[in-house]
């Protein structure tokens, strides 16, 4: 679909920030794929977010197999503190500035806002699965809350209550089991129909 014109999203600054030609299209496709394929907003961003380290790899001149994307990304998301802190300094080593390279990374909710404002996306009108439903009723939910947070955030630090108007926002609902203990993201729960301990 066509890019809507007004303020730019932050996925949009970045596609254009790192060059990721053509990353727009992919995104659309995959979330409204409808041959049963589609990917979920957080597998989107996990897979955007690693083509920016990519990019970012590429620009000091890295290649991004040599350096094994997939697992420095997820010590920089997903690490323990040591973990991430081993991975950003690999990053300066080769002369990547982690700092501003993870401040790039984007989350589900600024995907999705990205999607349905920047590329006028939706899901198809055939999209009858009741769990992929509400996972995305959520997702808009959860959209909205961060965009709201957002807004308070610039609003406050426009008149000084607030020291920056940067910060990440980031809206994560999840679901602990009583029995078990899990933890899961509420659409994932979803999606695997429980956490299974009672299967």
């Amino acid at each position: 679909m066509t890019q809507s014109s007004g303020r730019r999203t932050k996925v949009s600054r970045v596609i254009e920030e790192y060059d990721l030609e053509g990353m727009g299209a992919q995104l659309e496709a995959s979330w409204t794929d409808e041959t049963g394929e589609r990917m979920s907003l957080r597998d989107l961003a996990d897979e955007f977010n690693q083509a920016v380290l990519e990019a970012a790899l590429r620009r000091v001149g890295v290649s991004p197999v040599s350096f094994q994307v997939d697992g420095t990304y997820e010590s920089l998301r997903h690490g323990s503190g040591p973990e991430r802190t081993r991975a950003k300094r690999r990053l300066e080593r080769e002369g990547a500035d982690p700092e501003r390279l993870t401040n790039d990374f984007v989350t589900h909710q600024a995907i999705h806002t990205y999607l349905t404002t920047d590329r006028n996306a939706s899901l198809p009108e055939n999209e009858t699965a009741p769990v992929e439903r509400k996972v995305e009723t959520i997702e808009k939910l959860e959209g909205r809350v961060a965009a709201v947070s957002e807004s308070a955030v610039a609003s406050l630090a426009s008149v000084d209550e607030l020291d920056r108007d940067d910060y990440d926002i980031l809206v994560d609902l999840r679901a602990v089991c009583p029995a078990c203990g899990s933890d899961y993201p509420l659409g994932e729960l979803f999606r695997n129909g429980g956490c299974g301990c009672a299967r």
